[in-house]
This record gives C-alpha cells, structure tokens and sequence, in this order.
C-alpha cells in the first residue's frame, strides 16, 4: 500500500487483535488514520446482556490502542440500523423457517455499508477492517478498473465467504491491512507494536447480539409453535416447539427417543419437521440460490463451472451454475454435499477469487 497522498482513512476498531494491528500498519505506512468503534444493539442492560462486538471492556480496549497509536478515536452508535437491518432480518428468516446467516448481512449493511457513508460524509478517503480478505484492482477494456475480492493469504483464518455481498463502489473504498499476513504474523506484530495485551483476547465465533444460545433468543422473541415430527415416510414421531428452533442436519436437541435423528426438512406452511435416521438422506446434488451477487458488477457468461461453499468451514465443492428462466439460479454438485441449508450463503469461487454468491432457498 503506498500512502504518499496522506489519504484518511477511517479503520473500524472493535477492540481485538485483527483491526488493532490492521490500525497500526496503516498508520506505518503514512495514512492519516482515524479509529472508529461501532456500538450495536443488545439484547438488556448489563455486562452479560452485552453485545459481544461492541461491550464496555472492548470499547476500552479500543481506546487504549487509539492512544498507543497516537490516533483520533470516535464512537459512532449504530444501535438502531444494527437493530432494522440485522435482528429483525435475523428473526424474520428463522420465521420463515430459514436459517439465515446475520454476519453476511452485517458486513454489506453496517460495517461496509453505513460506515463507509458516515466515513466519506467525513471525507475519508478509505475505510479499513481487520478482516482476513484481499482485493486486487485489474483493468477491463469494457468495465474500467475492477476490484476483485480474493481469499487471504491465511487459509485457516479467510473470511472472504462473509463478503460475497460487496459491490464495487464499497471494494473500491476498503482497505484490508492484515491481508497479506497469516495469524501468526500478526501476533508477532502486536507485540512489535506494543500491543502484546492483546494476543490473550479471544475471538467469539457465537453470533454477537446474542448472550447466551440462540434458541434461548429465538424463544424470547418468537415464542413457541408446536407441531408435528414426521420421519421420511409421513409417519408422526413426536412433537416439535417450533420450526425456527432446528436447522437442516441438526442431530441434537431434537427430543425423540430411539434416535439419532438428524432434520431433514422443514414444512412451513403446513408447520411440520421431518426427520430421518438416515444421515445419508441430509446429501444432495443440486441447490436452488437467489438474491444472486457478481462482485464484478456483471453476469459472468453461463453456465459456469466453479467452486462453492455451502457453509463457512465447507470445503469447497465443483459445482455448474445454470441461470433458471424464472427467478434464481440451479446450481449442480458433481458430488452430493451434506445439509444444504436454506436462508445459508452459498459462495462461488474461481481459485483465488471471490465471484460472488447468493441465499439458499
């Protein structure tokens, strides 16, 4: 990154050791930073109702970096958009019997959606996150510059499956420091940077406005809905409390003697769960997705053989994408993949690249 220009750029710090260190090498390499900690919705008062990205220890934690580093630092409230756009979103698909995923939605919406507005509102130039993520700019004859979206140079730790829904005016503006970098690396930079009170802070994997487990959450909000559990063949084998508390492959928590049973299908309309004791029925070869994003801006030409991720830590997969003539897209495995799950991102990728993604439906 060359910084000659002295161009602002306005870094999302949570408090943890990613966005710290990304912070600090911008300001290395001769940006004008300036720290910024977003405060969502939570749940209640008190520490343990507290959002897990946004609580009072990471806000300090923040600060205290801001002033390591020598840089401007501001709070910006997003409490209510956090709220409309990402909880509500959240209960609204478990609703409609889908399993959504509210990272995907938060990075489009709030980390590189409203914080890109208030920053160039501000007249930044940039801004930055410590996600594992990198771009690249390529020209094109018909497009201009494009920015691609490419998985990090961290196998382990890339989080470009929860970007799938960025576009070019947001890439163009987005600056990813830690990139390049493994964790390991910037472990070591930490303690290069005087951070090293950082290295011993762990990153929840749990969903960030939820305290405790999520049908808890599920059953304050969304109360209980009782209907029936078929197996494969139509038969009633029990009760459920309501569709939005099971997931396409749960094993778990289902309640039914005999078992295992693994969740097969949810019945919405009719409110039935259908499961099998047959793992080997969860595997399928084709998947319907809408809601379709090309990060290029562009339809790429179809169909198309790609790779696809059904899931965070799914292995990506060789799948061909055909456009349908009505809404959405078909897409075929050349292998079965377990518990494909509708409202999950399934993400497409062409080796590096990040092409882009759609919802299970």
């Amino acid at each position: 990154m060359d910084a000659k220009n002295k161009n602002k750029v306005i870094c999302a710090m949570s408090g943890g050791l990613d966005s710290s260190v990304a912070a600090a090498l911008l300001k290395k390499q001769g940006y004008s930073v300036v720290g910024v900690f977003m405060k969502f919705w939570h749940p209640g008062k008190g520490v343990d109702c507290e959002n897990r990205c946004c609580s009072t220890e990471a806000e300090s934690r923040a600060r205290k970096v801001a002033k390591i580093l020598k840089i401007p630092f501001y709070v910006f409230n997003f409490e209510k958009e956090f709220k409309k756009r990402i909880v509500d979103y959240f209960l609204t698909e478990h609703k409609k019997g889908v399993t959504p995923n509210p990272c995907v939605v938060c990075n489009k919406e709030i980390k590189f959606g409203l914080l890109l507005e208030k920053a160039l509102e501000l007249d930044a130039d940039y801004i930055a996150t410590g996600h594992y993520a990198r771009k690249k700019e390529v020209r094109n004859k018909k497009q201009g510059t494009i920015h691609k979206l490419l998985k990090a140079k961290d196998k382990n730790k890339d989080q470009s499956y929860f970007l799938w829904k960025l576009d070019q005016n947001q890439l163009k503006r987005i600056l990813f420091p830690i990139s390049d970098y493994t964790r390991e690396e910037v472990l070591s930079l930490a303690k290069k940077f005087k951070l090293s009170f950082l290295v011993k802070i762990k990153k929840s994997q749990e969903i960030c406005f939820i305290p405790t487990e999520v049908n808890e959450f599920l059953e304050k909000y969304l109360k209980e809905k009782s209907g029936k559990i078929v197996d494969a063949t139509g038969k009633i084998i029990g009760e459920h409390k309501g569709l939005w508390f099971y997931t396409i492959g749960q094993r778990k928590g289902i309640g039914l003697p005999a078992g295992p049973y693994y969740v097969l299908n949810k019945d919405k309309r009719k409110n039935i769960l259908t499961v099998t004791k047959n793992e080997k029925d969860l595997y399928k070869k084709e998947l319907i997705a809408r809601n379709i994003n090309w990060i290029s801006g562009s339809e790429p030409r179809l169909p198309l053989k790609v790779q696809a991720k059904i899931r965070y830590r799914h292995r990506p997969a060789s799948v061909k994408i055909h456009k349908l003539k009505t809404a959405g897209y078909k897409l075929t495995f050349n292998k079965p993949q377990r518990a494909v799950t509708p409202g999950q991102s399934v993400v497409f990728y062409k080796g590096q690249e990040v092409l882009g993604g759609g919802i299970i439906v």
